[in-house]
Formats: structure tokens, sequence, C-alpha cells
């Protein structure tokens, strides 16, 4: 090698100013949850959302727990057919509990036939049931999927003259208890808050509702002479749900020695606090689809959750999920998700239309944006959820919570406050962030479940 006759660059950059780059973080996403979301001032940290009053109770789901193949379904959770709603006796549950009968049903398997006698309610521990019934000519059609921590046929539990409206089938392999007539009658012999709290369901008078189950508003229409206008008045909710505002926090520590010495040509305290301020908003989002108190996922009415037809999120799914409320303003989806819905519309020769949203080209559905959002979580199954909502006050949507005005605030609803400087010379500044969302009626939120995004072929 000849001998070296000019300065080299590692000794050239001792003596050379670099150009640098702000601090880059990977965790930075395009957060479109927070920037879509119409955001309301909250005073006093609590929202109320007024509803009128509904009739319709008992929708949710139940749930079970697992010992090795074996399933049980936990006593409190009967509570959740209506026919059990708010019976409070955990003895006579537990027994209920008890004599639930497990059952594996086979993919393609019948479990209850239209028009036959329903004597007993299913309860869905796993797998997926549709139901099928007649269309218009004649042919077989689905009119819905059940999923897991389902139930259907809960009327036979007070009406023995109920039958069958649909044909339940298998879609997959099932695992399902059942629970007869005959055993809630053969138990309320014995139990006597049982059979008062059945004797007391049938002597309610049936109240009048809309398709929604709120109480109807009686109005007249088209009459002719002197007819008598009838007389209403518009009845709410006494117990309105309160959303609190959550709160993100974290305390920033610089030691004076970094903060005093090293802020050229970038102030470190300012980078410091960027990253930090990064964190927290991703923070934000995660908790505003994830979070069991007000996140979307585990908000959503059960009456707004579907199934795929085919696992794979299809355009038949996002038609099905659009239909369910008006004025839909946004998908949310993992992009994983995305991908697997644009491999679908691939195989039947669709393209997705594309809509500009702030300069950015956002793939759409029908005129909808589907913005890509990774805090929806991919389960081990490979499966996900697809999310559809319309938002704002004025169209009774979801919107997002806050307080602005707080004491040392540098963004909306979030603060920076300097809480002093220890015996190490460490200083520390306490960030805060303060949020919420609310869903102002069931229909504004929808969500696609179980969503296959491996599927290839």
């Amino acid at each position: 090698m000849p001998p070296q006759q000019s300065l080299g660059t590692a000794a050239a950059r001792n003596l050379a100013t670099t150009t640098k780059s702000a601090p880059q973080m990977q965790e930075i996403t395009s957060r479109w949850l927070l920037k879509m979301l119409p955001w309301v001032q909250v005073q006093g940290g609590t929202y109320r959302v007024n509803r009128r009053l509904s009739y319709s109770v008992g929708d949710g789901r139940v749930t079970f727990v697992q010992t090795g193949d074996r399933v049980a379904v936990i006593p409190a959770e009967l509570g959740e057919l209506p026919a059990l709603r708010d019976f409070g006796d955990e003895e006579a549950l537990g027994e209920l509990a008890r004599r639930c009968e497990q059952r594996e049903i086979a993919a393609g398997q019948v479990l209850a036939a239209s028009g036959d006698a329903a004597d007993s309610v299913y309860l869905l521990a796993h797998g997926k049931v549709e139901k099928i019934g007649t269309g218009p000519y004649g042919d077989e059609t689905v009119l819905g999927v059940h999923a897991d921590g389902a139930y259907f046929g809960d009327q036979a539990l007070v009406d023995g003259d109920a039958v069958w409206e649909y044909t339940a089938r298998a879609v997959t392999a099932c695992t399902v208890l059942t629970l007869s007539r005959a055993d809630v009658l053969n138990l309320a012999e014995r139990a006597d808050s049982l059979r008062d709290h059945l004797a007391g369901l049938l002597s309610i008078p049936e109240q009048r509702t809309n398709k929604y189950g709120e109480a109807a508003i009686d109005l007249s229409a088209g009459h002719v002479g002197e007819a008598v206008v009838p007389h209403t008045y518009v009845d709410y909710d006494a117990s309105p749900r309160e959303y609190e505002l959550s709160v993100a926090q974290t305390v920033l520590k610089v030691h004076s020695r970094v903060a005093d010495l090293y802020n050229q040509p970038m102030n470190q305290t300012e980078q410091q606090l960027r990253l930090t301020v990064e964190a927290l908003r991703e923070r934000q989002e995660h908790e505003l689809i994830n979070n069991r108190e007000f996140g979307l996922l585990n908000n959503c009415d059960y009456g707004q959750r579907l199934q795929p037809h085919d696992g794979a999120p299809g355009p038949d799914d996002m038609d099905e999920l659009l239909s369910r409320r008006r004025g839909s303003k946004l998908f949310l989806a993992h992009p994983k998700a995305i991908a697997a819905f644009g491999r679908e519309c691939n195989k039947r020769g669709l393209v997705p239309e594309s809509v500009d949203v702030g300069g950015h080209h956002v793939p759409a559905w029908r005129g909808v944006p589907i913005f890509p959002c990774n805090k929806i979580p991919v389960t081990d199954a490979r499966t996900t959820s697809i999310i559809c909502m319309r938002t704002g006050e004025a169209e009774q949507g979801v919107i997002g919570l806050q307080q602005s005005g707080i004491p040392d605030e540098i963004e909306p609803s979030l603060s920076v406050r300097f809480m002093g400087i220890d015996e190490q010379a460490i200083i520390s500044y306490l960030v805060t962030a303060y949020y919420s969302a609310a869903i102002l009626v069931p229909d504004a939120l929808g969500v696609l479940e179980n969503v296959e995004v491996s599927r290839w072929r």
C-alpha cells in the first residue's frame, strides 16, 4: 500500500462542523384519529350524554371460562339475557349456569330450524353461526351472523309458544352451551326469587317503542276533519352516561449540565419535550381505540358489531358496515386490513378510489376515506377489526373530549409544568394530556370484527 499523501477523512472530521438532523423517532405515526375527530371543550372534566329513554335492555355478550376443553358460563353473565336482566339471586344464577349443557357443533350443522318450537337458549362460546331465512323470491338468504359471546333463542325462557323465526346454522366448528326452558321452570318451582322474577316479567305492560327501542312519540299525520290530536312528551334516560377526561402523564428529566452546555445548534430541552409530546399523543390515540372505559372498540354497541361473510374483508362487508349508519365520515383500519381489503377488491376486478384529505391521497370506499391506524390490534390468529364512524356533535356522532385553557398549556389540553431542580441538578417537567371520547348515539360507530388479514388466495 503506498504511503498516505494527504489528510484522511477520519482526522478531518475532528475539525469539521457536521450537519445534523433533529432527533428522529420511529414511533411517530400519522395519528389520523386525532386529526379527524372533532374535539369538544369539556368544562369540569366531565361530559354527559343525554339520550331519550330506551326500553331495549339485555343485549350484551356472555362471558365464559375455559378449563381444558370444558367451557362454563360465568353465572353473573346470565344477567345479559333479557329474561334474567336485574335478577340478582347469585345462588339461583349459579344453579342455572351449572344446568347449561355444552355441545360441540360441526361446521354446516343446523342448531335450530325455522318454524320449530324454541325451547332452549343458545350461548355461543366460540365459533360463528349464520341466521338463515327465506328471500323475497323463495331463495335462501343470510339474515345475520352470531359470533363469540352471542346468544340466541332467549325468547324461549319466557314464552312457551315461541318458535324459531330463522334457521341457525354453524359456519365454523362451534362450542355452545344450551339452557332449556324446562330447566329454568324446574328451578323456578324451588326458587321463589326466580319464580317471582319470571312472573314480574309477564306482568310488565308492553311499552310502545320505535325501531331503535326508544320510547315512542305519539303523532298523527294525514288526518282530515276535526280529529283529536294526540298528546305526547319526549322522555329522557334518567341515568345518562358520563365520560370523565382521562389523563396520560410523564415526568421529563433533563440534567442542567446538558441544558446549559449542549444547546447548540439545537435546544436539548425543546427536543426532549418534542419527542415526549409525540409519545404522549401516540398513547392518547391508543387509549381512544383500546381503553376499556371509553375506547371505541370496547364501547361499540353490540348491535353495531358485524362479522365478515367470508373471513377476509370484502366489498360486501364494507357496504354492510356503511349501511348501518347515515353520514359515515371515515373508516379506521390497521394497514394489514387495508391491504387485505385491497386484495379482495383485486379478486373482483375492482379498483378502490382515493380521496384528497388535506393534501394526502387516502384510499376510500364509496367516497368514505379509509385511514390507517396501527393502534387497532391484530390478534395471534391474524384477525383484526375495521371501524366506521360518523363524527360531530351536530350529527350525533363520535366526538373527542378535551379541556383547553389549562395552566402551562403548550397544545390544546396538553400542559408542561416546571417541577423544580433536585439535589443532583436534574430539571423535572410534568407533561400531562387530558382526553376522552364519547359516542353520542349507538349507530354513530360500527365495527367489522374478526377480519382475516393473512389470506392471500
